[in-house]
């Protein structure tokens, strides 16, 4: 390995320099007091754990994106994790005493996955989020929902376009047309892509009735407004009532973003199946002009804490606070950085005022020995000097 091999980094792994650090730790601060304010409780979960602990139930959705350790203590094998929701559900699986109520969790820490996206090359997202556990009503579904938006919004994003949709519909047609898994995989596949042509050979060759047939074909367009609600009751007639259970909540769950944002721009995609197999029932995802994903996503999963003995039903939102620093930009309330540079002496007063401006949010820097502040105040505009017998601050500028 050369010098220079010595300042490369994994790909997709990256460092957050001083600049970005201090617009991220104030982003970090009013979100965290944000979901504080709404009642959400943090957990901190760990880096790593068992491998059977990380990717029970739904979660080996994520067995492909997680590195995988050997413990050498106790010879099992660990995942790093790349994604902190699975860890929640567990902590829900175990401190959740009384099923009856609502719990209300928050957390903020860095993930790492295997593969990065292929719009987004980071692969240790500093994954925030909110999550809402033991109410099934779509009522829950609107609260994260708000979350989240009032979180984009105090990000500096205002211009979001919200995406809804839910993956019961696709469920409750595959389990009508009777596919197979190979069936249904490829089916998957071919809707994410909204490829039209392959869709109606597929139809043609998995011998379902023309009635099937019809609905199937119509899933790539029902995408768009609110009118594609009305658009898809007519087109899904012959499904079941499951169908129109799941129509029901995606309009249910406009109705009351309506009252709260009357100016958001909701589309609808019956089609968006990202986490499919993870997630079970409404899911959703927040969009910015000029980024090519999504900025925050999430959805109910209620089958995650099954392999930790609880079926509680669970919504949630997660997001990656570099993103949302970085598209926000710099917060308006960021205080101006005036820090104060102390000369180097071995004075009691000198160290009793620099302990109580430290005391009371002021940065002073201390010189070291020797070196001349005039010179190099280390890029600080006021200074500590002694004036007829008493040390105070003094701006560097007026000299």
């Amino acid at each position: 390995m050369t010098n220079a091999d010595c300042w490369l980094l994994p790909e997709g792994i990256e460092d957050i320099l001083p600049n970005e650090t201090a617009t991220l730790e104030f982003l970090r601060r009013d979100v965290l007091q944000l979901f504080h304010s709404w009642g959400y409780q943090r957990v901190i979960p760990p880096m790593v754990e068992f491998l059977d602990s990380l990717l029970t139930g739904s979660a080996y959705d994520l067995e492909l994106e997680t590195f995988k350790v050997i413990d050498q203590l106790s010879g099992r094998l660990m995942g790093v994790r790349a994604d902190m929701t699975p860890q929640v559900a567990r902590i829900d699986a175990r401190l959740n005493l009384n099923k009856s109520q609502a719990s209300r969790y928050c957390y903020l820490g860095t993930t790492l996955r295997t593969r990065g996206s292929h719009l987004e090359r980071s692969r240790s997202p500093l994954q925030i989020g909110a999550e809402l556990y033991g109410f099934a009503g779509y009522h829950a579904d609107v609260e994260v929902i708000r979350l989240m938006l009032e979180m984009l919004a105090m990000s500096g994003l205002l211009h979001v376009q919200l995406e809804l949709g839910h993956v019961g519909i696709y469920q409750s047609l595959v389990k009508l047309a009777g596919l197979n898994s190979q069936q249904e995989i490829t089916l998957f596949d071919i809707l994410q892509r909204k490829a039209h042509v392959e869709l109606a050979e597929f139809v043609n060759v998995c011998y379902v009735d023309a009635a099937m047939q019809s609905m199937l074909l119509a899933l790539p367009d029902l995408c768009g407004d609110r009118s594609v609600l009305s658009r898809a009751r007519t087109v899904l007639k012959q499904a079941d009532d499951s169908v129109y259970q799941a129509l029901d909540v995606l309009e249910n769950i406009e109705s009351a973003l309506a009252v709260h944002f009357p100016l958001l721009d909701v589309h609808f995609d019956l089609t968006e199946l990202r986490g499919y197999h993870y997630k079970t029932g409404v899911v959703f995802s927040a969009f910015v002009p000029g980024f090519g994903r999504e900025v925050a996503r999430g959805g109910r999963y209620d089958s995650i804490g099954n392999g930790f003995g609880e079926s509680r039903p669970a919504t949630g939102f997660s997001a990656d606070l570099k993103i949302l620093a970085r598209l926000g930009g710099p917060l308006r309330d960021q205080p101006e950085d005036k820090s104060i540079i102390a000369p180097s002496l071995d004075d009691p007063e000198l160290h009793n005022l620099v302990r109580d401006l430290r005391a009371s949010g002021h940065v002073v820097i201390e010189a070291m020995p020797d070196q001349q502040i005039e010179d190099n105040p280390m890029g600080c505009a006021e200074q500590l000097v002694q004036e007829n017998g008493r040390w105070h601050v003094k701006s560097i500028r007026n000299e």
